[in-house]
């Protein structure tokens, strides 16, 4: 029987990030996942670090946002020291584009309630907004700019998060995780393929395949996969150098001129597939937006599955088993949160509290149903 101080299940971002920090503290870490580290949703995301463009008023959500969109820069840092490897963060902020008079008043009407929340946010005009980004269209009639915002590649993030975290000490194995093991009441590790691993701490960080481990838990509801399709194309030189949302989607841009546009939200259970009304929606999104884009060469598409909660908050830290703890249901923000949920579940995994209140966050808010 194999024995460590910590399982963690899953190596998405979430999975390697808690991980990484636990080895830091000086744990044994063990990290389980079926395939390869950092393959599905984690690197299937946006990368969007953008807390402002859905907030609508103060919340605990808005804050864990804010809080880990304030990590990013040296966290950014930290695994790229770490690995030796990019993970593409860059700055500039987010541009919320109204392609119309009556949407630019909507989005003008939103700042002052943002700006009470802490948002660093501006007002611009369509000219204005032209002039950060000429890729843009013509029809462009104003904007939000969230200055502090930024976004980054999550497949080389994922990559060297799993790196830096094995070069702090955690290990990783691969294969199914059949179960998490209880003893007296408390979680004493997983059955795995390999046999029985003995812990003192479990880490559920399975993103949308959460639910499928068994002793998870977790109220029945807890976490379902919502797919996202994604489609990447070129530009040369490149078109735009920041985050650029509409109403219909985004245009993710790269330093090297790929646009990342996105994305669907569809409860379409674990079927991992590109659907041609998908495509067709994300290309009408993305040419509306920035014209240019319709002689962009195509270069690939996919999709993956968000890990969805019943409220779009993520499940944060100890739930009702002792020993097991989550980082969990992170919907479509597990990308920015990975600096603070990383923080929060390794503080309370090491008995140390954690940076922010996870109250708000806890399994036990969701009814089940």
């Amino acid at each position: 029987m194999q024995t460590t101080d910590v399982v963690v299940v899953g190596a998405g971002v979430q999975g390697c990030a808690a991980a990484l920090r636990l080895a830091q503290a000086g744990l044994k870490v063990t990290v389980l996942e079926r395939s390869i580290p950092g393959a599905e949703a984690s690197s299937a995301a946006g990368g969007i670090l953008s807390p402002g463009v859905e907030a609508q008023e103060p919340s605990p959500f808005y804050d864990l946002c804010a809080a880990s969109l304030a990590r990013y820069p040296a966290f950014a840092a930290e695994v790229e020291r770490l690995s030796g490897m990019s993970v593409g963060y860059r700055g500039g902020g987010t541009l919320e584009v109204a392609l119309d008079d009556a949407h630019a008043r909507v989005l003008a009407a939103r700042a002052p309630a943002l700006a009470r929340i802490g948002a660093r946010v501006e007002v611009i005009d369509g000219d204005e907004v032209r002039r950060l980004e000429p890729g843009v269209s013509a029809e462009t009639r104003g904007a939000l700019w969230f200055v502090d915002e930024a976004s980054l590649d999550p497949r080389l993030l994922a990559k060297a998060l799993s790196v830096a975290a094995a070069r702090a000490g955690a290990r990783f194995v691969t294969g199914i995780v059949r179960r998490i093991a209880l003893e007296g009441g408390r979680a004493a590790g997983v059955d795995h393929e390999t046999g029985r691993i003995s812990a003192g701490a479990v880490v559920l960080a399975a993103g949308a395949w959460s639910m499928l481990v068994e002793g998870n838990g977790l109220p029945p509801n807890a976490v379902h996969p919502v797919r996202g399709q994604m489609m990447l194309l070129d530009t040369r030189p490149p078109l735009l150098s920041r985050v650029c949302f509409s109403d219909k989607g985004y245009l993710v841009p790269r330093a090297d001129g790929r646009v990342l546009c996105g994305s669907t939200m569809e409860d379409a259970g674990f079927e991992k597939a590109v659907t041609a009304g998908g495509m067709r929606h994300i290309l009408e999104m993305a040419v509306e937006l920035a014209p240019d884009l319709a002689r962009a060469p195509f270069l690939e598409c996919w999709s993956n599955f968000r890990p969805a909660s019943p409220d779009g908050s993520p499940i944060l830290g100890a739930g009702a088993v002792p020993g097991l703890f989550y980082a969990a249901g992170h919907t479509r923000n597990g990308i920015l949160l990975t600096p603070i949920s990383a923080d929060s579940v390794a503080a309370l995994v090491l008995g140390k509290a954690p940076p922010v209140d996870l109250a708000p966050f806890s399994p036990s808010r969701i009814v089940s149903r």
